[in-house]
């Protein structure tokens, strides 16, 4: 018999094997790794990345309410590309439409918008009936497929349609496209909010739950525990030096996307800072919160990674749009805070819109603070008893 058979014979390998087999089958994080998160990444990734988008919040200025332009708005609705928010009463309400980002596209229709379809020209040529398509380009990429739809729609009306409201002669429409804030259409103008939001989530929230997994890992968050020092004073005295940090990666992103790539400035700087003050702030509890459920470094690693940067980037609405989302994802990216900061960014820097139109986003993310830190002491509370 040769030497590795004398030290491991067969029959106390396959008991070995079998023992390793029940061990991981034992433990439910080891399964939740191997079976769980393929599943979840496969159906996760299955659902979000698509360039598709659906159901589009879109305005319809239309003065003429004929029957060819309700057709036509109701080919556009009826698409599932777009989802008709509501009826302009006059081009003086674009603007405020568009700057509490309620829609991503406006469709505006002339006037007699059928008349002047069916009748011809003095000089016999062709009629020609103009219609401006308008978008939110300061989310680029949504707004060049939402207008490509749009114009793809009206075309195939038009061609359908047309030779049916005159006899002799074809008509023609004229699709005006327009991008609004974003006129250029730089990518920029989503890439430097998105990756604001990631590095704010990523130090203030994954570096604070690991700092302090690691403490109480080497046993010295226990003596902070016993020490006059109260749990808020400990939370705030762990968070101050990310907080500030935080700060500065956040100023270092704002300038580089204004100096260097040409993002403007169009709203308020200090609500900037305010607003990601506070944002900074939800991300520190969450950190915070998840260092008081792991017990280690890795595990404090693995659930900030999963639970926070991944969801971060895929269901924000930073890189794919959440109107094309399953309803459950759409809820659970409702639950994240860059979910509704980065709006805000955009919103102030290229809206120039202030508090009265993101008051919601304001008060959804401290109300998200509050709650984490709760959360967090109370888990304090319950080590101290």
């Amino acid at each position: 018999m040769g030497l590795s058979t004398r030290l491991l014979p067969p029959g106390r390998f396959r008991a070995f094997v079998v023992k390793e087999f029940r061990h991981i089958l034992r433990d439910r994080r080891t399964l939740l790794i191997l079976f769980g998160m393929p599943v979840a990444q496969v159906l996760l990734f299955g659902f979000v990345l698509t360039t598709e988008v659906k159901n589009a919040a879109i305005a319809v200025l239309d003065p003429s309410k004929d029957a060819a332009s309700i057709g036509l708005t109701n080919r556009l609705v009826s698409s599932g590309y777009f989802q008709l928010e509501k009826h302009l009463e006059s081009a003086a309400d674009l603007e405020p439409a568009f700057r509490t980002g309620k829609i991503k596209m406006a469709v505006v229709f002339p006037p007699d918008f059928a008349k002047t379809l069916s009748e011809p020209t003095a000089n016999n040529q062709p009629p020609i009936a103009p219609i401006q398509i308008i978008g939110d380009a300061s989310d680029p990429n949504t707004a060049t497929t939402l207008t490509n739809y749009a114009s793809a729609i009206i075309a195939a009306w038009q061609q359908e349609h047309t030779r049916k409201l005159i006899t002799h002669r074809s008509s023609l429409i004229a699709t005006e496209t327009r991008m609004r804030y974003n006129p250029e259409q730089k990518a920029v103008f989503n890439f430097v909010p998105g990756v604001m939001t990631l590095i704010l989530m990523l130090v203030s929230a994954m570096m604070t739950s690991i700092t302090i997994a690691r403490e109480k890992e080497q046993g010295t968050m226990e003596v902070l525990l016993v020490s006059p020092l109260k749990p808020i004073q400990i939370i705030l005295g762990k968070t101050t030096p990310y907080l500030v940090l935080s700060f500065v990666n956040a100023a270092v992103v704002v300038m580089l996307g204004m100096l260097v790539f040409g993002m403007p400035m169009n709203g308020s700087v200090l609500l900037l800072a305010i607003e990601c003050v506070l944002y900074m702030f939800v991300a520190l509890s969450l950190g915070i919160f998840i260092s008081t459920r792991a017990k280690d470094q890795m595990t404090a690693m693995f659930m900030s990674a999963l639970g926070l940067l991944m969801p971060t980037v895929l269901l924000s609405g930073f890189i794919f749009p959440r109107e094309s989302m399953p309803v459950p994802l759409q809820v659970i990216g409702s639950a994240i805070p860059a979910t509704w900061f980065n709006p805000v960014i955009k919103g102030i820097m290229i809206k120039g819109v202030g508090l009265e139109v993101l008051w919601k986003q304001t008060l959804i993310l401290g109300g998200m603070a509050l709650v984490f830190l709760g959360l967090s002491m109370r888990n304090f509370k319950d080590r101290l008893e």
